[in-house]
């Protein structure tokens, strides 16, 4: 017997369809439902991937006690939180402040028919008491008591939650001067702070911090009543590359990077690999390669992720896929899929698999032992950057024939496992891989593209830039309806309006691949059109800066947010107001750069007052303080682009003054034409660390 999410699209939604639970999904005949019934709403947010939100679906959600009261007492909604992040990240804010700032998912919310306000949340619940947390089905029967007999409590609970988000959500604009020395160092320093920490616990890689600690690798600034001193985090961001390429959190097999690492010393991952992580890491190692630091395993990660990319997570039409699972069935006959399983591997089976010689020298490069590292087994972590020799390569060769049954170059694509049945009954040679999530999201492409493009510059790899053609043209090709532009698309059907992510994302995309095609203006073009769909519909034009959803799909939401924090992704409106500084550059319309000195006057308090929180906004300010604009030929731009200049831009030119190769422009000001390619790459570096 299945519930309603059996017809739904998302693959999250439906791993929820043969529970006892009544589920909805969000729409407006379950809001008014609940409130018709005076029904507490329980609202369940998490994502396909999520090792807990599998783990909460097999035990809370499937146990019969607790569905027949859920049923009874409350309307039970259940929400992807990867097509709306706009309820998402409304009701982790709310979480976050019941919770002293703890997150995650599952997120578990109960809201109050009437208005939608939460007034409780939590994470993981068992089914019976245990890990210091109530059992479900107590928590269920506590709230309802509460809410049915404690309503004034109620009301003040929800009047100080709503009030907290409403303030957050409605930022004053700051008339303090938005071009801050002071306030850049600041971002900088905190960022470079932020990825050296010492920290417990999981190891995630925070691109946007990193990034934006590279970016501050440029400059030197003055002390008051000290010398002169070079703000140099070059060697914080090299190891927070070479954590990447060389940690557990990449897959030195086949390829990717996995989400996060449960420990410090980045050996051990949580196995999921998510295309948005991707798609930014690729982007980070070859901006680190462009600025100087060309080591190795950067280039060797960059390649093997876009084999698995091209592989494993690139539809027939051209986009990309969201996201693989961490957990994978070892045989057919199993019950349920083990953590890490398609990936890890026992002592005995690379004994059996190498000759002597190559586990030697597997295990002085990696970190393989009898005992492993994982449960009795090993994940596969290097132990120290240098070029691996040819026999390690050989042995990771074997290894990767042991996963897929052929060859890396035999095995030019790998259809994915779209459910836990397809997963166990598909004809796979060798191991049984986890089950992908196939949904094409607009926003999670867009970074891909963008780490593609950039890669393609530094590397110059055909297919870097193919791959990232195809999947930008997909989007152009399927993602609009009625003239509005969508964010999701199941099977090539497009869902779901696009919301500022996808928006800002893509036109940093388009942007991107704009670059690499200099004797073009088609990207930008398409940048500009989707530029103005984005000002109709999300922009707020007195306040500044972009809202999360348009103003004609915010009516179930208690807040129009404004989001400004990086999580695992950049936020919206970093990249957004970083993308109308490029264009007011290519187009010299400055209407762009009033709209990006508004966002970022709009932000400017949350910048000063928290600057750990939102690295993407310091980067959009870089932007605006250091733009460079190079008019230059077309020969002149490939011989530039593959160089680290995070703030410039360039236009492709036919005519230039007379014995001149280029033409430096800052701001609203030009320099003297360059007569030489060294004096113009002079210019250029002197123009981006004018601070």
């Amino acid at each position: 017997m299945t519930n309603r999410l059996a017809q739904a699209k998302s693959l999250y939604l439906r791993k929820h369809s043969e529970n006892p639970i009544d589920w909805w999904s969000w729409c407006d005949e379950a809001l008014l439902t609940a409130k018709t019934q005076n029904k507490p709403i329980f609202l369940s947010i998490g994502y396909s991937s999520c090792h807990w939100c599998t783990v909460m679906e097999g035990e809370a959600f499937s146990d019969l006690a607790i569905a027949e009261y859920m049923n009874a007492n409350f309307l039970p909604i259940k929400v992807d939180r990867e097509e709306r992040p706009d309820i998402d990240s409304i009701y982790m804010q709310s979480l976050q402040m019941m919770s002293n700032g703890q997150g995650g998912w599952p997120l578990n919310v109960f809201l109050s028919p009437e208005d939608l306000v939460p007034f409780y949340a939590g994470t993981y619940f068992p089914v019976e008491p245990r890990f210091g947390r109530p059992g479900f089905l107590q928590v269920l029967q506590a709230l309802r008591r509460y809410y049915d007999t404690e309503k004034d409590d109620l009301r003040q609970r929800k009047a100080v939650i709503l009030e907290s988000l409403l303030s957050s959500a409605v930022l004053q604009l700051d008339d303090a001067t938005a071009q801050d020395d002071e306030l850049l160092r600041q971002g900088w320093e905190t960022s470079t702070v932020i990825i050296t920490s010492d920290q417990q616990g999981n190891r995630f890689p925070m691109i946007p911090y990193a990034e934006l600690a590279l970016r501050g690798t440029r400059f030197t600034f003055s002390d008051a009543g000290q010398q002169q001193s070079r703000y140099n985090g070059k060697q914080v961001c090299t190891q927070r590359g070479l954590d990447l390429a060389l940690g557990g959190i990449f897959d030195h097999v086949g390829g990717g990077f996995h989400r996060y690492t449960v420990d410090s010393t980045w050996t051990v991952p949580h196995f999921e690999k998510m295309l948005y992580d991707n798609g930014q890491i690729v982007e980070y190692l070859a901006y680190l390669w462009s600025s100087g630091v060309q080591e190795p395993a950067f280039e060797r990660a960059i390649a093997l992720t876009v084999k698995w990319l091209s592989r494993e997570m690139t539809a027939p039409e051209g986009y990309f896929y969201a996201a693989q699972d961490a957990d994978s069935f070892t045989t057919a006959a199993e019950a349920e899929p083990e953590e890490g399983a398609f990936y890890i591997w026992s002592y005995k089976e690379l004994q059996e698999l190498l000759t002597a010689l190559e586990l030697t020298e597997l295990q002085q490069s990696f970190t393989v032992t009898p005992n492993g590292n994982f449960e009795g087994n090993n994940v596969l972590q290097r132990r120290y950057a240098k070029e691996l020799s040819d026999t390690t390569k050989d042995a990771l060769s074997k290894l990767f024939v042991a996963r897929y049954g052929a060859t890396s170059n035999e095995l030019k694509t790998f259809p994915p496992a779209r459910n836990n049945h397809e997963a166990k009954t598909g004809n796979w040679l060798e191991r049984i891989p986890a089950v992908t999530d196939t949904k094409m999201i607009v926003a999670w492409n867009s970074l891909m593209i963008s780490g593609l493009a950039v890669a393609y510059r530094v590397f110059q790899q055909p297919d870097y830039l193919e791959l990232a053609t195809r999947a930008a043209k997909f989007i152009l090709d399927n993602q609009f309806v009625d003239g509005r532009f969508h964010r999701l698309n199941y099977q090539l059907s497009p869902s779901v309006l696009a919301q500022s992510e996808d928006y800002a994302f893509f036109i940093k995309a388009l942007l991107d691949l704009q670059v690499s095609s200099p004797n073009q203006t088609f990207w930008l073009e398409k940048a500009i059109a989707l530029q103005d769909e984005f000002d109709e519909y999300l922009l707020s034009v007195q306040l500044g800066g972009y809202y999360n959803t348009s103003k004609d799909a915010s009516q179930d939401l208690i807040v129009r947010e404004r989001s400004y924090v990086d999580n695992a992704t950049p936020s919206a409106n970093g990249i957004a107001i970083a993308n109308l500084v490029r264009l007011a550059l290519l187009t010299d319309n400055l209407h762009y750069l009033d709209l990006a000195e508004l966002g970022l006057k709009a932000f400017r308090a949350v910048m000063s007052r928290s600057p750990q929180a939102c690295p993407s906004l310091f980067a959009a300010l870089d932007w605006y303080r250091n733009s460079t604009l190079i008019r230059t030929t077309s020969e002149q731009i490939n011989v530039l682009i593959p160089k680290y200049l995070p703030t410039a831009v360039f236009t492709s030119v036919s005519k230039l003054p007379e014995r001149s190769v280029g033409l430096v422009c800052q701001g609203l000001k030009c320099l003297p034409a360059a007569e030489s390619i060294e004096q113009l790459l002079q210019q250029v570096q002197q123009s981006q660390t004018r601070g």
